[in-house]
């Protein structure tokens, strides 16, 4: 047992408060929407709760672990997918499965109507049936509606959205929600739970065996080498932070170096969208396009370049031929064209 069911989670101190007056009172909701950036803490503050859920105030290490590793029977937990081949694969097991990552993830109906089937059924150990749904803005309008549908309708189980965009759902489905807002990290939060990170074993820390001190040191190493952009657009997100690095270095060599440089000649241009598009998915590139961004405007502050950017995002998440996108963009940019 531990002292606080939310030991561990930095931060967020409304959030957890208001958590645990509900399990404490046992007077649950719903359904609730756990609000705010990604990274901050929000699914670990919905296994703590779902924890004092199942079994009560005090946790169990047991319930935890069994939470902790997806193998509860009385919890189902959703995340958007990739249709592939007419199988829907979950995002985080996308790369690992070789999936073709062309376009965003999305929430589906299929997998609204098997959450309210598995809603439907009785619970095997906890005294409801237990849902979570990551990342919900990403529903499609007719999963958006079958939701909407079940929110009704609850029956006895207890739903959790996650949300880094509440804004973009349906107004109907937030009245239906309590709202569990999280907010972003101060500079010293970010650090401590940097600082307990596991260490990375492609980053040395020579002479410090101890593996707190190790990761303490890298966090510390890899601060110092971010570039300023990564730490600007983590804004107090060590998950976006650390998020961020993995884009940053999984970047071909010089392609970022290429679009700092970008030059006034057209044949440069249309080289550089054709590595770009050849070596990285549509979220690399999405990624990529938002510190590209960042950094243009910090460095020129050029108005009619962010509005082109913003043109390209829109014009990549519409599904529109990518390479034929960038090199429009990249011309325009270069001044090999009018913009």
């Amino acid at each position: 047992m531990r002292a606080d069911l939310f030991d561990g989670l930095v931060g967020q101190a409304p959030a957890t408060a208001l958590l645990r007056a509900a399990l404490e009172q046992q007077r649950l909701a719903p359904a609730y929407l756990f609000s705010g950036p990604d990274g901050v803490g929000r699914r670990m503050a919905a296994l703590c709760f779902l924890e004092g859920v199942i079994a009560g105030p005090r946790g169990s290490a047991a319930v935890r672990r069994r939470l902790q590793q997806g193998n509860h029977p009385d919890l189902l937990w959703v995340e958007p997918t990739y249709s592939e081949k007419g199988q829907l694969v979950p995002a985080s097991q996308a790369a690992a499965a070789g999936v073709s990552r062309k376009a965003p993830p999305q929430l589906r109906l299929e997998q609204v109507r098997e959450l309210s089937q598995f809603l439907a059924r009785r619970p095997v150990e906890a005294p409801r049936c237990l849902v979570v749904i990551e990342a919900v803005e990403t529903m499609a309008e007719g999963a958006a509606n079958a939701l909407l549908k079940t929110l009704e309708e609850p029956g006895d189980g207890l739903l959790i959205l996650l949300s880094a965009a509440a804004d973009r759902l349906l107004t109907t489905i937030r009245s239906r929600c309590q709202v569990v807002p999280f907010t972003r990290l101060t500079a010293a939060e970010l650090t401590l739970v940097l600082s307990r990170l596991p260490p990375d074993p492609e980053v040395e820390a020579p002479g410090h065996p101890d593996a707190q001190t190790k990761s303490q040191i890298q966090s510390q190493t890899l601060v110092d080498q971010d570039p300023p952009e990564l730490l600007e657009l983590a804004a107090g997100s060590p998950g976006a932070l650390v998020l961020h690095r993995r884009q940053w270095r999984a970047l071909p060599e010089g392609l970022a170096e290429r679009l700092r440089n970008l030059g006034t000649s057209p044949v440069e241009a249309l080289a550089l969208a054709r590595d770009l598009t050849e070596a990285l998915e549509v979220e690399q590139q999405l990624w990529l396009l938002q510190w590209w961004q960042l950094w243009l405007w910090r460095s020129q502050g050029d108005r009619p370049q962010q509005l082109r950017l913003e043109t390209l995002r829109r014009q990549l998440l519409a599904y529109v031929q990518p390479r034929l996108a960038w090199e429009v963009a990249l011309l325009e940019l270069s001044g090999a064209v009018p913009l």
